[in-house]
Formats: structure tokens, C-alpha cells, sequence
């Protein structure tokens, strides 16, 4: 099987609430999944380092990366989701990173339709769709420790 790799943040502010992003169907190929929850984040391109994608996507999807704070490789997993590329089916690889932004004021792009800051017991219910189940259940880690 082949697979692309995704970079995802996952921005904890100081109450311990992480930022999710609702996706826009209209913008998915083959979306079988209609709308649900994600991380900003992004497919890594060649020649790009998983802290420059990070950096790209939060600016494309946030409005800005300026603030933005790349902790350390929370995660690794396979993704629930495939890609379609010209007819395939494609695998997705996600590495998931722990981050800070300085500033709770975001501005969505047309990727998604909203965003909301969950608590760690609602982003687990509702990434669900596309992480996968090792991934959700390492949410409860970020219980007991706070991002400064």
C-alpha cells in the first residue's frame, strides 16, 4: 500500500482545551465521511522539514503562525481516512505534534467551516473519525499535563 505523510498539530491552550477544526466537505475529493473533526495540519511536500509544514499549514489554516510553539512529536499513527489519488487509494501517515500559539484568534480558511476549543473527553469523541484509536485514547496524557 502506498502512503502519504501528514503533519498535525495539536495546540493546547493554558486550560488544557486543544483546537479542532471542522472540515469542509465541499472541499474533499470522494469524501465519504461528510463533515467531521481534525487537527490543522497538512501533507508534507518534498523538500520540507515536519516543523516548516507545520508552520505553512498553521499559517494557511489559522490566519497565522506567528506565536506558534512546536513542543516535541506527541504521536505517530495511521490515519482511519484514505486519500484518492488519480484513481488509488492512498494510506495516510500522521505525525501529530504538541504546540502552543501565543493567540487564541483564529481565522478559518475555506478548508474548514469552524473550529472550537474541546476539552480533552470531547476532542476524543470527536477525532475519532480519522485518528486512530491508540492515538484518541493518548489524549488522556494531556489530563495530567498542561502545555506551558
Amino acid at each position: 500500500k502506498k502512503f502519504h505523510v501528514g503533519i498535525k498539530a495539536l495546540v493546547q491552550d493554558d486550560e488544557g482545551k486543544i483546537l479542532l477544526l471542522q472540515v469542509n466537505p465541499n472541499e474533499l475529493k470522494d469524501n465519504k465521511h461528510g463533515t467531521y473533526w481534525d487537527l490543522p495540519g497538512g501533507r508534507i511536500k518534498k523538500g520540507d522539514t515536519a516543523e516548516e509544514t507545520l508552520k505553512k499549514e498553521i499559517e494557511e489554516e489559522l490566519g497565522s503562525s506567528k506565536g506558534l510553539k512546536i513542543l516535541g512529536l506527541f504521536h505517530g499513527n495511521i490515519s482511519n481516512i484514505e486519500i484518492p489519488v488519480n484513481g488509488e487509494k492512498y494510506g495516510l501517515v500522521l505525525f501529530v505534534y504538541l504546540c502552543r500559539l501565543d493567540s487564541k484568534q483564529i481565522k478559518i480558511s475555506v478548508e474548514h467551516t469552524d473550529y472550537k476549543w474541546a476539552s480533552v473527553g470531547e476532542a476524543k469523541n470527536l477525532l475519532g473519525i480519522k485518528f486512530s484509536k491508540d492515538f484518541v485514547e493518548k489524549l488522556d496524557s494531556l489530563k495530567q499535563h498542561k502545555v506551558r
